[in-house]
């Protein structure tokens, strides 16, 4: 979609489009990006769904001096410990969503926390800010577990948690893994004794789960379809095309492709420190993000929503499924230049 709004062509060359399925392995996406670069002349990578795969592919990205636009990764170490000068981080990050669903639930009296987290990067990430989160406000956190990825059964992980007598269940998981943690709680009855915390949901989960299940859950995103009339439009568009709304991942896509070629067209050219130089100088403007800003650490800062899933008898219509909470402005959302190690932000 995105190629085809800058008409499939930038500065009378035709722009490719290329993919490959990583398998939420590493290795597999290090050599991948490796091999586009080296052999294909690939230009840019974006993308990145698992923190692992994406820190993969960002550290072949710095060494090859190509540009990378990592959407779908959580881990704060992409911008942080690990942030090189040829990669942006778009969506969101573990920080960003600690700050809007930890500290609201904490602010409302959920001081005692229990943690099902994933057992990868992006999973021990969240867990931490969220835990950091929690403390500050005077909240405590009374253990957690490590859940492998792609698990089907949560019950003895879930039974941990509910014999940990903690008010909240934190859930450091993703995609078909949070869908199960929460269909097992209500099977086994956890969410009567302990309040969920979704700390990554999709509105794909919560149209799977449906708003019986997910009625009250609050959860923080990079992006909402029905926010405003651009958001609607593009998000319409494209339930045209997959007959679903898109994620913030979809949407980020979209956006960071189209900025992307955006630059290329004005700096009439792929050099990756040209486009990165104007990504860092131009705001973003867009269906996804208004004043987008990229720092130098390659933080792309913008706001993030905190959202509570709406009753059923308060949808009006199908993936009418969030009302806004809170606004959480960019400069509040995500790490700060004082808590930053990223050596290119100092």
């Amino acid at each position: 979609m995105a190629i085809a709004d800058a008409g499939g062509t930038i500065n009378g060359k035709k722009v490719e489009f290329v993919f490959a399925d990583h398998q939420n392995k590493a290795d597999i996406a290090a050599n991948k990006a490796r091999e586009w670069f080296d052999r294909d002349g690939v230009d840019m990578l974006v993308g990145g769904v698992n923190s692992a795969a994406s820190l993969a592919m960002g550290k072949v990205a710095g060494e090859k001096k190509k540009v990378f636009i990592s959407v779908g990764a959580g881990t704060t170490r992409q911008t942080n410990e690990e942030c090189n000068a040829y990669t942006v981080q778009y969506a969101y990050d573990t920080t960003a969503l600690a700050r809007g669903t930890g500290a609201a639930i904490t602010k409302q009296g959920g001081k005692s926390w229990y943690f099902v987290t994933a057992d990868y990067a992006f999973g021990t990430s969240l867990e931490k800010d969220t835990s950091d989160v929690v403390k500050a406000g005077g909240g405590t956190v009374v253990g957690q577990v490590r859940a492998p990825l792609a698990t089907s059964d949560f019950s003895s992980f879930l039974l941990q948690a509910q014999a940990s007598k903690a008010q909240i269940l934190g859930l450091a998981v993703a995609g078909g893994d949070v869908i199960n943690a929460i269909k097992a709680a209500n099977e086994f009855g956890v969410n009567k004794t302990m309040k969920l915390a979704g700390l990554l949901i999709f509105i794909t989960d919560t149209h799977s789960l449906g708003l019986q299940v997910t009625q009250g859950m609050y959860l923080t995103d990079g992006w909402y379809w029905d926010m405003n009339d651009q958001s609607r439009a593009w998000g319409n568009r494209y339930f045209g095309k997959m007959k679903k709304m898109p994620t913030m991942f979809q949407a980020g896509d979209a956006s960071a492709v189209g900025q992307y070629l955006k630059a290329v067209k004005a700096v009439g050219s792929t050099d990756a420190d040209k486009v990165m130089d104007y990504l860092r100088k131009n705001k973003i403007n867009d269906f996804f993000t208004s004043n987008g800003v990229v720092r130098p650490d390659g933080r792309m800062v913008h706001d993030m929503y905190l959202m509570e899933v709406k009753k059923p008898s308060e949808s009006k219509r199908p993936w009418d499924y969030y009302k806004l909470v809170q606004t959480i402005p960019g400069d509040q959302a995500y790490m700060t230049k004082a808590e930053s190690k990223c050596s290119l932000w100092k």
